[in-house]
């Protein structure tokens, strides 16, 4: 049990998706302009990126025992394709609001790279069940977290700072993901996974 949290608590901290693997930045940029928004994405990858490890899990088990592991990352693909399916479908019926807010972004957790990433790591660290579903939790936590404080520096600083017109946009956002990522780096020795 203890290994399960290291894994969670180090994709969440040292290792984050996002500030250490420099992993779905396109999403990232694009929605953290608000924290309302950021939380809606959040919880939207969390969601597509636990389900899909834990589907493509025992799918690449089940390649793996039949030696066809070469058509894992075109069935991953199709998972992943899936699942986001199926949460835009449901986002558009129940959640409008949220849905429109989205955008185009919404589709694009598709091809974001964090989702394919996860269950490529899991499949070259050879995790079992419950370390990929660890894995796959954390790390989309850690993604949220890093969506969530870019927009919230964001928000505080569009009311309460010059930001140089040739900074101002995604431009300061590189900035603060590179300050947030140095920051992370403090957390390096918590858990190595």
């Amino acid at each position: 049990m203890a290994h399960i949290i290291e894994i969670i608590y180090g994709t969440i901290l040292n290792n984050n998706i996002a500030l250490v693997y420099i992993l779905g930045m396109c999403p990232l940029i694009a929605i953290s302009t608000n924290v309302k928004n950021a939380k809606g994405m959040g919880i939207a990858v969390v969601f597509v990126v636990t389900i899909t490890g834990i589907i493509n899990w025992p799918i690449y088990s089940l390649l793996k025992s039949t030696g066809t592991t070469n058509l894992a990352l075109l069935v991953f693909i199709i998972t992943i394709a899936a699942t986001v399916q199926f949460l835009e479908m449901f986002l558009e019926k129940f959640i409008p609001k949220l849905y429109n807010a989205f955008g185009i972004f919404l589709p694009l957790i598709t091809v974001n790279c964090v989702v394919l990433a996860v269950s490529l790591f899991f499949v070259n660290r050879e995790y079992n069940f419950v370390e990929t579903a660890a894995f796959s939790f954390g790390s989309s936590v850690g993604w949220m977290l890093a969506i969530i404080l870019v927009a919230g520096i964001r928000e505080k600083m569009a009311k309460n700072s010059d930001v140089p017109r040739g900074l101002a946009g995604k431009g300061i956002v590189f900035i603060i993901l590179g300050i947030l990522a140095l920051a992370f780096i403090g957390f390096t020795g918590i858990a190595n996974i």
